[in-house]
């Protein structure tokens, strides 16, 4: 089937899951469609890896064809401007989530884009860069400047745009869970800028308050190496 029929067909079964009440509740997280997450995967198990099918869907501007777009594409397949440009266009949460998570982080470009996005001067293109960042403390630490980037969180997150304090609050858990030499200050910072201190958790949750949060993933790690 040649691809813009295939588009066509692709947007109208995303039609026809789409649910006004599932819309309703992405709205309250800034989403802007209505397609259960679930559903979304069983379509995109279906359809298999496509990149061209993938790159027609992320010209729809549509943010539910632009998930799909992130489930059935080759991450590897994107140029570094593309994905740039990918970024800049995208402002659901979910997809930029989606598209930082599933895409560029498995993309040969991602730690260029990690440091151009970071010091970036549009917060939510810095949150990406952050969440890049977080991902590296974690799983490749190597080369980071962990105290250089503690100095950075704390002067600039208790004052940084939502999505840009969340990602800065998520790269201080990773260096206080993974990182025991920097735990202390990792910890006195989350106690005197009291970022995220009130965030509603659901119950058996962990807090996203970073003391909280790095004091349950240690215990975790202890938990299981005792075990």
């Amino acid at each position: 089937m040649p691809t813009g029929a295939m588009v066509a067909e692709v947007m109208a079964e995303l039609a026809e899951l789409a649910d006004p009440k599932t819309r309703e509740v992405n709205e309250k997280h800034g989403d802007d469609h209505g397609v259960n997450l679930g559903k979304l995967r069983v379509l995109a198990k279906r359809l298999k890896t496509q990149q061209e099918l993938a790159r027609r869907l992320w010209e729809t501007d549509d943010s539910a064809a632009r998930l799909l777009a992130l489930l059935i594409c080759r991450p590897k397949a994107f140029g570094r401007d593309e994905l740039d440009a990918m970024l800049r266009q995208t402002c659901p949460p979910k997809v930029h989530n989606w598209l930082v998570n599933y895409v560029v982080k498995k993309n040969p470009h991602a730690e260029e884009l990690r440091l151009a996005w970071s010091a970036d001067p549009d917060p939510v293109v810095a949150s990406a860069g952050w969440a890049l960042t977080a991902d590296r403390v974690a799983k490749k630490p190597e080369g980071l400047d962990l105290a250089g980037l503690l100095d950075v969180i704390e002067a600039e997150m208790k004052d940084a745009q939502d999505r840009l304090q969340w990602e800065m609050n998520n790269c201080l858990a990773q260096i206080g869970i993974e990182h025991a030499e920097h735990r202390p200050r990792a910890i006195d910072i989350g106690e005197r800028l009291q970022v995220l201190k009130d965030y509603p958790t659901s119950p058996g949750c962990t807090s996203p308050f970073a003391p909280t949060w790095i004091a349950e993933m240690v215990r975790r790690q202890h938990d299981d190496t005792v075990a």
